[in-house]
Order: C-alpha cells, then sequence, then structure tokens
C-alpha cells in the first residue's frame, strides 16, 4: 500500500505541476486555446484569467490529494490515488475551459480582430527541405528492445515454471501463468509494438505542419523546425526509457524475483524522461523567433474550429496533427479520417496493455 500511495501522490504532483506550467510556455496569442491578436496579449482579462487558473488548480489539486490520501486510508484500497488522478485531470479541463470562455467572451465583446490584417505563413521549403527524422535517437529504444529479446531466447530453457505476470497494488504478485512463449514474452511484445508506434508519432510530428506567425514568418519557421526534431527526439527518448522498464520488469519475472518495489521499475524511468522531456521542451518553447522582423499581419481568427479550445476538427485541413493550442506537443485532426485509425491502434495497445499485466 505504502508503494500506491507514493506513486499516486508522484503522478498527483506531476500533474498539478503540468497544469501550473503549461500557460507559462503557450504562445501568448493562445491563451488557453483562444485566438487573440498579439498586442492583446497583456490584457488584463487575459492576465487576470491566468492568475485565476492557477489559484482554481491549486486549490482543487489540495482537495483531490487530500481527499486521495484520506480515502485509502480509510478503505484500504490503493486504486482509489490513480482514481484521484483522474479527478484532478478532469477538474484541471474545468478550469481551463472557465478561463477560456471568459477570454473568448472578451475577445468577441472587444472586437480585438476588427480592423486587423489577418493572414497565413507558409513554409514552401517543407516539401523540399523538410526537417529530417533523428534516426539515430530511434537506436536506443531498437537495441534495448532487440537485446530483451535475446536474453530473453537464452533464459528460456531456465526460467521458472510459474512466472508472475501481474502484480497487485501491495507490489507482490498475485497472478501467475505457466511459461509459455506468450507469457514470457508478453513484455517483449509490448516494447516492440510501443517502439513502432511511438516512432510512428516521431514521424507524423517531424513531417506535421508548423503554425507559423504571419507577422514573423522566418524567424517562426526556423523556430518551428527546431521544435519538430526536438519534440520528435524527445518521444524516441520516452519510448527507449519505457523499453527499459519494461526489459527490467521482463528480467524480474524471467529470473523469479519477487519483489514489493517491482512496479517501480517501470514507473520510474517513464516518469523521469517525461519530466525531462517537459522540462526540455518548455524552455525551447519559450522564444518563438519573435525577435526581428514584423510585416504588419496578425493570426486569422480560426477558434471555429477548436472545439473547447482543444480539439481540433477541420475537414478541409489536410494535416493529420497540428501544433496543439494549449501547453506542449500536437494533436489530431479529428476531421482526417486518418485520425480514427491512429486512435483505434492507441486504443488497441492499451487493451494489450490492460490484458496483459492487469488482467484477472
Amino acid at each position: 500500500m505504502i508503494i500506491s500511495i507514493i506513486l499516486g501522490l508522484v503522478l498527483l504532483g506531476l500533474v498539478l505541476l503540468l497544469a501550473l506550467v503549461l500557460p507559462s510556455v503557450t504562445s501568448g496569442t493562445v491563451p488557453f486555446g483562444v485566438r487573440i491578436p498579439a498586442q492583446h496579449a497583456g490584457d488584463p482579462v487575459v492576465t487576470g484569467q491566468a492568475h485565476l487558473y492557477r489559484r482554481r488548480v491549486l486549490l482543487c489539486g489540495g482537495i483531490v490529494a487530500v481527499a486521495g490520501v484520506g480515502s485509502v486510508a480509510v478503505t484500504g484500497q490503493p486504486l482509489l490515488l490513480p482514481l484521484s488522478v483522474l479527478v484532478l485531470v478532469a477538474t484541471w479541463y474545468g478550469c481551463f475551459f472557465l478561463a477560456h470562455q471568459e477570454i473568448r467572451a472578451a475577445k468577441v465583446a472587444g472586437g480585438w480582430f476588427e480592423g486587423l490584417h489577418q493572414g497565413i505563413a507558409v513554409d514552401t521549403e517543407l516539401r523540399t527541405n523538410p526537417p529530417r527524422f533523428p534516426w539515430r535517437w530511434l537506436a536506443p529504444a531498437v537495441v534495448i528492445s532487440v537485446a530483451t529479446t535475446v536474453v530473453g531466447v537464452l533464459m528460456y530453457p531456465s526460467m521458472p515454471q510459474t512466472l508472475a505476470v501481474h502484480y497487485g497494488a501491495n507490489g507482490l504478485p498475485n497472478r501467475v501463468e505457466v511459461k509459455s512463449v506468450g507469457a514470457a514474452f508478453s513484455l517483449v511484445f509490448l516494447q516492440l509494438g510501443l517502439t513502432v508506434l511511438l516512432a510512428a508519432i516521431a514521424a507524423a510530428i517531424v513531417r506535421s505542419r508548423p503554425d507559423l506567425d504571419p507577422a514573423r514568418p522566418k524567424g517562426s519557421s526556423r523556430w518551428a523546425r527546431h521544435y519538430v526534431t526536438l519534440s520528435a527526439k524527445a518521444l524516441l527518448g520516452l519510448a527507449a526509457m519505457i523499453d527499459l522498464g519494461l526489459m527490467g520488469s521482463s528480467l524480474l519475472m524471467w529470473t523469479g524475483t519477487v519483489s514489493r518495489w517491482a512496479p517501480l521499475v517501470i514507473v520510474i524511468p517513464v516518469l523521469a524522461s517525461v519530466a525531462g522531456a517537459v522540462t526540455v521542451l518548455a524552455r525551447n518553447n519559450r522564444d518563438r523567433g519573435e525577435n526581428g522582423e514584423d510585416t504588419g499581419l496578425t493570426h486569422r481568427d480560426d477558434d471555429k474550429y477548436w472545439r473547447g479550445g482543444l480539439i481540433y476538427i477541420n475537414r478541409e485541413d489536410p494535416a493529420l496533427l497540428v501544433p496543439r493550442r494549449f501547453g506542449l506537443g500536437w494533436t489530431l485532426n479529428f476531421g482526417d479520417p486518418r485520425a480514427a485509425m491512429l486512435l483505434a491502434g492507441v486504443v488497441a495497445l492499451i487493451g494489450l496493455v490492460i490484458t496483459l499485466r492487469f488482467g484477472g
């Protein structure tokens, strides 16, 4: 139970930290998912909603954390803490949506786009000279997966006849299976699936359409090229750390090692890599090539394509991935049929994880 409480509190803290940091690394022209002219980035409504949002998030985070730990202490059910994480994410979006609505209403009431020249900027070299896929950053994940496979094949004859394939909340095995290729190499199959999926997403990010600033097209284009490459590297680094955690978990299973700290073998490398990736991308996100040139144009007011400031639906846009309106990374264009195919693959992979590691 102690391990579950620690992991739950770490996850709650990570989610709360992300919720507090993301408004600071989001472009000033899309505060809380609302497209506004650059000259209104410091409007009292925008800054006021940012402060109010953080106070709400802190209050909700404190209440959820206390309620989660208290419920575990009273009921003895550690799984209530992961549920608290989901509750915190839901309240996080509630705080975001309130700020989104207030800023959008102020923009409409104040006519912030009236009299401005709206436009778009396009990097015409994306077809002839696109950013390169960072193949060297994929190598660690591939090497770890191959090494895990080779070690598993060599160890298979000497593996225990029963394998611990699932650990309970107390950190001890609660489900075992007779040794078989499917049971012994379940995490290897998961490694391969995750590596392929994350590599495919990284490739899509490298080829994604950037959201260039029409006021500073050259500077924002240079920033966008660097940012997509850095993001792809971060994602491939995450794949390597996940594969490393799965390798460690596989070795524990293959050697019959039982430890209360076994769940941390996977969780710690993943959390560490996520925290590192967010830190690097957040620092890079501060400078968007906004110095120097100024064409006099401003972004188009394209809020109609964004539902709630987060979900992008535009059937006329051929791009599958587009930059997020809030925080870091990319989101799917749900107006593109390929988005449904990608989501189906993610759901299938999640189903595989649940079946292999959390089945009854």
